[in-house]
Protein backbone atom coordinates (compact mmCIF):
# COMPACT_ATOMS: atom_id res chain seq x y z
CA UNK A 1 0.00 0.00 0.00
CA UNK A 2 1.54 3.53 -0.89
CA UNK A 3 -1.27 5.79 -0.02
CA UNK A 4 1.23 8.78 -1.47
CA UNK A 5 1.21 7.16 -4.65
CA UNK A 6 -2.28 7.12 -4.53
CA UNK A 7 -2.28 10.91 -3.97
CA UNK A 8 -0.38 11.70 -6.07
CA UNK A 9 -2.24 9.92 -8.90
CA UNK A 10 -5.20 11.97 -7.80
CA UNK A 11 -4.02 14.88 -7.66
CA UNK A 12 -2.46 14.79 -11.28
CA UNK A 13 -5.36 13.75 -13.16
CA UNK A 14 -5.81 14.71 -16.56
CA UNK A 15 -9.14 13.05 -18.01
CA UNK A 16 -8.47 11.23 -21.07
CA UNK A 17 -5.45 11.33 -23.38
CA UNK A 18 -6.39 14.82 -24.87
CA UNK A 19 -7.49 15.87 -21.41
CA UNK A 20 -10.85 15.76 -21.87
CA UNK A 21 -13.25 13.52 -19.75
CA UNK A 22 -14.88 13.72 -16.19
CA UNK A 23 -12.46 11.29 -14.92
CA UNK A 24 -8.76 10.23 -15.31
CA UNK A 25 -9.06 6.45 -15.25
CA UNK A 26 -5.84 5.40 -15.93
CA UNK A 27 -5.32 7.81 -12.42
CA UNK A 28 -8.21 6.03 -11.15
CA UNK A 29 -6.19 2.66 -10.95
CA UNK A 30 -3.36 3.70 -10.15
CA UNK A 31 -4.14 5.42 -6.94
CA UNK A 32 -6.96 2.69 -6.08
CA UNK A 33 -4.28 0.04 -6.41
CA UNK A 34 -1.69 2.02 -3.91
CA UNK A 35 -4.04 2.75 -1.57
CA UNK A 36 -5.15 -0.84 -1.20
CA UNK A 37 -2.84 -3.61 0.04
CA UNK A 38 -2.67 -6.44 -2.95
CA UNK A 39 -3.08 -9.42 -0.89
CA UNK A 40 -1.14 -13.19 -1.46
CA UNK A 41 -2.20 -15.37 -3.87
CA UNK A 42 0.09 -17.69 -3.45
CA UNK A 43 -2.29 -20.61 -4.02
CA UNK A 44 -1.43 -24.72 -2.75
CA UNK A 45 -2.12 -26.85 -4.72
CA UNK A 46 -5.06 -27.70 -2.61
CA UNK A 47 -6.76 -24.26 -3.39
CA UNK A 48 -6.43 -24.80 -6.65
CA UNK A 49 -8.42 -28.15 -6.92
CA UNK A 50 -10.44 -26.80 -4.41
CA UNK A 51 -11.62 -23.72 -6.77
CA UNK A 52 -12.30 -25.80 -9.86
CA UNK A 53 -13.99 -27.95 -7.52
CA UNK A 54 -16.34 -26.27 -5.88
CA UNK A 55 -17.53 -24.67 -8.94
CA UNK A 56 -18.19 -27.82 -11.08
CA UNK A 57 -20.17 -29.48 -7.83
CA UNK A 58 -21.72 -26.20 -7.60
CA UNK A 59 -22.57 -26.10 -11.12
CA UNK A 60 -24.04 -29.88 -11.12
CA UNK A 61 -26.14 -29.11 -7.67
CA UNK A 62 -27.09 -25.65 -9.12
CA UNK A 63 -28.89 -27.51 -12.20
CA UNK A 64 -30.19 -30.30 -10.41
CA UNK A 65 -31.82 -28.64 -7.64
CA UNK A 66 -32.75 -25.43 -9.83
CA UNK A 67 -33.60 -27.41 -13.16
CA UNK A 68 -32.13 -24.89 -15.18
CA UNK A 69 -29.17 -25.27 -18.28
CA UNK A 70 -26.61 -23.36 -17.90
CA UNK A 71 -22.45 -23.65 -18.03
CA UNK A 72 -19.66 -21.60 -16.21
CA UNK A 73 -17.03 -19.76 -17.73
CA UNK A 74 -14.00 -21.95 -18.92
CA UNK A 75 -11.40 -20.16 -16.50
CA UNK A 76 -12.21 -19.63 -13.20
CA UNK A 77 -9.67 -16.46 -12.09
CA UNK A 78 -8.55 -16.21 -8.82
CA UNK A 79 -7.10 -12.84 -8.05
CA UNK A 80 -5.86 -10.25 -5.74
CA UNK A 81 -7.43 -7.43 -4.99
CA UNK A 82 -5.39 -5.35 -7.33
CA UNK A 83 -6.32 -7.64 -10.14
CA UNK A 84 -10.01 -6.87 -9.25
CA UNK A 85 -9.66 -3.45 -9.11
CA UNK A 86 -8.24 -3.43 -13.11
CA UNK A 87 -10.94 -6.49 -14.30
CA UNK A 88 -13.59 -3.63 -12.70
CA UNK A 89 -12.00 -0.29 -13.77
CA UNK A 90 -13.16 -1.06 -17.65
CA UNK A 91 -16.74 -1.66 -16.28
CA UNK A 92 -16.94 1.50 -14.15
CA UNK A 93 -15.69 3.28 -16.92
CA UNK A 94 -18.53 1.89 -19.16
CA UNK A 95 -21.41 2.44 -16.83
CA UNK A 96 -20.20 6.27 -16.09
CA UNK A 97 -19.52 6.87 -20.03
CA UNK A 98 -23.25 8.14 -20.30
CA UNK A 99 -22.74 10.78 -17.76
CA UNK A 100 -19.10 11.30 -17.81
CA UNK A 101 -19.13 14.45 -20.45
CA UNK A 102 -21.49 16.11 -17.73
CA UNK A 103 -19.32 16.42 -15.11
CA UNK A 104 -17.01 19.13 -15.77
CA UNK A 105 -17.99 22.30 -14.88
CA UNK A 106 -16.66 25.58 -14.50
CA UNK A 107 -13.61 23.91 -13.09
CA UNK A 108 -13.08 21.40 -15.11
CA UNK A 109 -9.27 20.52 -14.19
CA UNK A 110 -10.74 20.36 -10.44
CA UNK A 111 -13.76 18.37 -11.06
CA UNK A 112 -11.79 15.44 -12.96
CA UNK A 113 -9.61 15.81 -9.89
CA UNK A 114 -12.81 15.39 -7.25
CA UNK A 115 -14.42 12.18 -9.73
CA UNK A 116 -11.32 10.53 -10.27
CA UNK A 117 -10.57 10.78 -6.55
CA UNK A 118 -13.97 9.67 -6.02
CA UNK A 119 -14.07 6.83 -8.19
CA UNK A 120 -10.73 5.45 -6.49
CA UNK A 121 -12.84 5.42 -3.18
CA UNK A 122 -15.24 3.51 -4.33
CA UNK A 123 -12.88 0.87 -6.24
CA UNK A 124 -10.44 0.64 -3.59
CA UNK A 125 -13.55 0.13 -0.81
CA UNK A 126 -14.89 -2.45 -2.99
CA UNK A 127 -11.68 -4.27 -3.52
CA UNK A 128 -10.63 -5.04 -0.45
CA UNK A 129 -14.54 -6.40 0.54
CA UNK A 130 -15.54 -8.39 -2.69
CA UNK A 131 -15.32 -11.99 -2.28
CA UNK A 132 -16.34 -13.32 -5.36
CA UNK A 133 -18.19 -11.84 -8.87
CA UNK A 134 -19.66 -13.04 -11.73
CA UNK A 135 -19.42 -10.79 -14.66
CA UNK A 136 -22.17 -11.39 -17.71
CA UNK A 137 -21.60 -8.30 -19.49
CA UNK A 138 -21.22 -10.48 -23.36
CA UNK A 139 -23.43 -12.81 -22.13
CA UNK A 140 -26.19 -12.24 -24.26
CA UNK A 141 -23.87 -12.39 -27.34
CA UNK A 142 -23.50 -16.44 -27.69
CA UNK A 143 -23.85 -19.10 -25.45
CA UNK A 144 -20.67 -19.47 -23.44
CA UNK A 145 -19.29 -23.27 -22.94
CA UNK A 146 -16.46 -24.93 -21.14
CA UNK A 147 -16.45 -27.21 -17.74
CA UNK A 148 -15.26 -24.43 -15.68
CA UNK A 149 -12.31 -26.81 -14.90
CA UNK A 150 -9.73 -24.97 -14.98
CA UNK A 151 -8.14 -22.57 -12.46
CA UNK A 152 -5.98 -19.40 -13.51
CA UNK A 153 -3.97 -17.53 -10.58
CA UNK A 154 -3.06 -13.90 -11.99
CA UNK A 155 0.03 -12.85 -11.75
CA UNK A 156 0.60 -10.22 -9.24
CA UNK A 157 4.01 -8.96 -10.80
CA UNK A 158 2.61 -9.13 -14.64
CA UNK A 159 -1.14 -7.82 -13.83
CA UNK A 160 -2.40 -10.33 -16.52
CA UNK A 161 -5.66 -11.69 -16.69
CA UNK A 162 -7.72 -14.26 -18.35
CA UNK A 163 -10.73 -13.23 -20.39
CA UNK A 164 -13.42 -15.20 -20.85
CA UNK A 165 -15.16 -13.21 -24.18
CA UNK A 166 -18.26 -14.70 -23.12
CA UNK A 167 -18.64 -14.22 -19.16
CA UNK A 168 -16.17 -13.79 -15.86
CA UNK A 169 -16.15 -15.92 -12.91
CA UNK A 170 -13.85 -14.13 -10.87
CA UNK A 171 -12.65 -14.66 -6.65
CA UNK A 172 -10.80 -12.58 -4.79
CA UNK A 173 -8.51 -14.94 -2.68
CA UNK A 174 -7.25 -12.54 -0.31
CA UNK A 175 -10.75 -11.58 0.91
CA UNK A 176 -11.97 -14.85 0.69
CA UNK A 177 -9.44 -15.95 3.15
CA UNK A 178 -9.30 -12.66 5.72
CA UNK A 179 -13.51 -12.83 5.65
CA UNK A 180 -13.14 -16.91 6.72
CA UNK A 181 -10.42 -15.33 9.26
CA UNK A 182 -12.99 -12.58 10.86
CA UNK A 183 -15.70 -14.75 10.74
CA UNK A 184 -14.72 -17.66 11.86
CA UNK A 185 -15.40 -20.12 10.04
CA UNK A 186 -13.89 -22.84 8.55
CA UNK A 187 -12.05 -21.84 4.99
CA UNK A 188 -12.64 -24.18 2.26
CA UNK A 189 -16.55 -24.72 3.29
CA UNK A 190 -16.79 -20.82 3.25
CA UNK A 191 -14.63 -20.96 -0.09
CA UNK A 192 -17.32 -23.50 -1.46
CA UNK A 193 -20.33 -21.45 -0.62
CA UNK A 194 -19.07 -18.38 -2.21
CA UNK A 195 -18.63 -20.89 -5.06
CA UNK A 196 -22.00 -21.60 -4.95
CA UNK A 197 -23.38 -17.99 -5.01
CA UNK A 198 -20.97 -17.07 -7.68
CA UNK A 199 -22.20 -20.15 -9.75
CA UNK A 200 -26.06 -19.14 -8.85
CA UNK A 201 -25.52 -15.68 -10.85
CA UNK A 202 -23.97 -17.75 -13.75
CA UNK A 203 -27.43 -19.91 -13.75
CA UNK A 204 -29.52 -16.73 -13.94
CA UNK A 205 -28.04 -15.27 -16.89
CA UNK A 206 -27.56 -19.10 -18.71
CA UNK A 207 -31.07 -19.45 -18.42
CA UNK A 208 -32.13 -16.07 -19.15
CA UNK A 209 -30.23 -14.92 -22.21
CA UNK A 210 -32.05 -11.46 -22.53
CA UNK A 211 -31.42 -10.92 -18.68
CA UNK A 212 -28.14 -8.97 -19.69
CA UNK A 213 -29.13 -6.89 -22.10
CA UNK A 214 -32.23 -5.65 -20.38
CA UNK A 215 -30.39 -4.69 -17.31
CA UNK A 216 -28.06 -2.62 -19.31
CA UNK A 217 -30.75 -0.68 -21.59
CA UNK A 218 -32.42 0.04 -17.85
CA UNK A 219 -29.64 1.57 -16.78
CA UNK A 220 -28.50 3.52 -19.81
CA UNK A 221 -31.90 4.72 -19.96
CA UNK A 222 -31.79 6.00 -16.22
CA UNK A 223 -27.67 7.04 -16.99
CA UNK A 224 -29.07 9.05 -20.38
CA UNK A 225 -32.35 10.86 -18.73
CA UNK A 226 -29.52 11.63 -15.98
CA UNK A 227 -27.17 13.33 -18.62
CA UNK A 228 -30.16 15.88 -19.38
CA UNK A 229 -30.56 16.96 -15.34
CA UNK A 230 -33.68 15.04 -15.39
CA UNK A 231 -34.55 11.56 -13.04
CA UNK A 232 -36.55 8.41 -15.12
CA UNK A 233 -37.96 7.42 -12.16
CA UNK A 234 -39.47 4.31 -14.03
CA UNK A 235 -35.90 3.24 -15.61
CA UNK A 236 -34.54 2.88 -11.93
CA UNK A 237 -37.65 1.48 -10.42
CA UNK A 238 -37.36 -1.19 -13.05
CA UNK A 239 -33.68 -1.98 -12.57
CA UNK A 240 -34.08 -2.02 -8.95
CA UNK A 241 -36.94 -4.77 -9.25
CA UNK A 242 -34.88 -6.68 -11.60
CA UNK A 243 -31.42 -6.59 -9.41
CA UNK A 244 -34.03 -7.43 -6.43
CA UNK A 245 -35.09 -10.78 -8.17
CA UNK A 246 -31.18 -11.49 -9.35
CA UNK A 247 -29.74 -10.94 -5.73
CA UNK A 248 -32.73 -12.95 -4.32
CA UNK A 249 -33.12 -15.94 -6.31
CA UNK A 250 -29.27 -16.52 -6.15
CA UNK A 251 -29.58 -16.68 -2.22
CA UNK A 252 -32.45 -18.84 -2.52
CA UNK A 253 -30.81 -21.37 -4.85
CA UNK A 254 -27.45 -21.18 -3.08
CA UNK A 255 -29.20 -22.23 0.29
CA UNK A 256 -31.60 -24.91 -1.39
CA UNK A 257 -28.25 -26.30 -3.48
CA UNK A 258 -25.49 -26.09 -1.05
CA UNK A 259 -24.27 -29.58 0.17
CA UNK A 260 -23.00 -28.58 3.50
CA UNK A 261 -24.41 -26.95 6.79
CA UNK A 262 -24.52 -23.56 5.73
CA UNK A 263 -26.84 -21.67 8.40
CA UNK A 264 -24.11 -20.48 10.48
CA UNK A 265 -22.51 -18.93 7.38
CA UNK A 266 -25.42 -17.07 6.24
CA UNK A 267 -25.75 -15.74 9.68
CA UNK A 268 -22.19 -14.15 10.03
CA UNK A 269 -22.09 -12.85 6.28
CA UNK A 270 -25.31 -10.98 7.06
CA UNK A 271 -23.88 -9.76 9.71
CA UNK A 272 -21.17 -9.07 8.41
CA UNK A 273 -23.38 -7.02 5.20
CA UNK A 274 -24.54 -5.01 8.32
CA UNK A 275 -21.71 -4.27 10.08
CA UNK A 276 -18.04 -3.12 10.01
CA UNK A 277 -16.70 -0.25 12.18
CA UNK A 278 -17.94 3.15 11.75
CA UNK A 279 -16.44 4.08 8.52
CA UNK A 280 -16.88 1.15 6.62
CA UNK A 281 -20.93 1.33 7.82
CA UNK A 282 -20.43 4.85 6.23
CA UNK A 283 -19.08 3.75 3.13
CA UNK A 284 -21.47 0.63 3.07
CA UNK A 285 -23.86 3.59 2.98
CA UNK A 286 -22.39 6.00 0.83
CA UNK A 287 -21.59 3.28 -2.04
CA UNK A 288 -25.48 2.20 -1.39
CA UNK A 289 -24.48 -1.11 -0.05
CA UNK A 290 -27.31 -1.18 2.02
CA UNK A 291 -29.82 -1.12 -0.98
CA UNK A 292 -27.89 -4.15 -2.48
CA UNK A 293 -28.76 -5.64 1.07
CA UNK A 294 -32.16 -5.07 0.81
CA UNK A 295 -32.85 -6.31 -2.23
CA UNK A 296 -30.85 -9.49 -1.14
CA UNK A 297 -33.60 -9.99 1.94
CA UNK A 298 -36.52 -8.47 0.09
CA UNK A 299 -36.07 -11.04 -3.08
CA UNK A 300 -34.46 -13.97 -0.73
CA UNK A 301 -38.15 -13.87 0.81
CA UNK A 302 -39.81 -13.35 -2.59
CA UNK A 303 -38.18 -16.43 -3.89
CA UNK A 304 -38.01 -18.48 -0.70
CA UNK A 305 -41.62 -18.07 -0.76
CA UNK A 306 -42.27 -19.45 -3.65
CA UNK A 307 -40.03 -22.32 -3.75
CA UNK A 308 -42.11 -23.15 -0.32
CA UNK A 309 -45.24 -23.15 -2.49
CA UNK A 310 -44.43 -24.84 -5.97
CA UNK A 311 -41.04 -26.13 -5.71
CA UNK A 312 -37.38 -24.46 -6.73
CA UNK A 313 -38.09 -25.35 -10.23
CA UNK A 314 -41.45 -23.33 -10.18
CA UNK A 315 -39.18 -20.05 -9.25
CA UNK A 316 -36.80 -20.50 -11.94
CA UNK A 317 -39.94 -19.55 -14.43
CA UNK A 318 -39.16 -15.98 -13.59
CA UNK A 319 -36.14 -16.50 -16.39
CA UNK A 320 -38.90 -17.43 -19.13
CA UNK A 321 -39.09 -13.92 -20.24
CA UNK A 322 -38.86 -10.34 -19.36
CA UNK A 323 -42.52 -10.16 -18.43
CA UNK A 324 -42.44 -13.13 -15.54
CA UNK A 325 -40.30 -10.76 -13.64
CA UNK A 326 -41.74 -9.68 -10.57
CA UNK A 327 -43.71 -6.12 -10.24
CA UNK A 328 -42.50 -4.65 -6.97
CA UNK A 329 -45.71 -5.80 -5.53
CA UNK A 330 -45.25 -8.91 -6.13
CA UNK A 331 -42.16 -8.78 -4.36
CA UNK A 332 -44.07 -8.27 -1.39
CA UNK A 333 -46.95 -10.61 -2.18
CA UNK A 334 -45.62 -13.55 -3.63
CA UNK A 335 -49.07 -14.87 -4.20
CA UNK A 336 -49.35 -12.19 -6.79
CA UNK A 337 -47.06 -13.77 -9.11
CA UNK A 338 -48.07 -17.27 -8.67
CA UNK A 339 -51.28 -16.43 -9.95
CA UNK A 340 -50.07 -14.35 -12.69
CA UNK A 341 -47.82 -16.27 -13.89
CA UNK A 342 -49.10 -19.68 -12.84
CA UNK A 343 -45.55 -21.60 -13.17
Amino acid sequence: MDLYRSVRAIASASGTGDGSGGIDWDAVATAAKSATDAGTLELSPDDRAGYAADVRDARERLRSVGGLDFEVPETIEVQNRHHWIDANVSAFRRVMRPVESELQVAFPNATRVINTGSMTFVLSFLGSHVLGQYDPLLLADGDASGPGDDVSASEASSGSRVEDPQHSLYFVHPNIVAAADALDVDYPRFRRWIAFHEVAHAAEFGAAPWLSEHLESRMEDGLETLTKGEFDREAFHDLDVAMTAVEGYAEMLMDRAFDAEYADLRAKLDERRRGGGPLARLARRLLGLGLKRRQYERGARFFRTVADRRGVAAAAAVWERPENLPTSAELDDPGQWLKRVDP
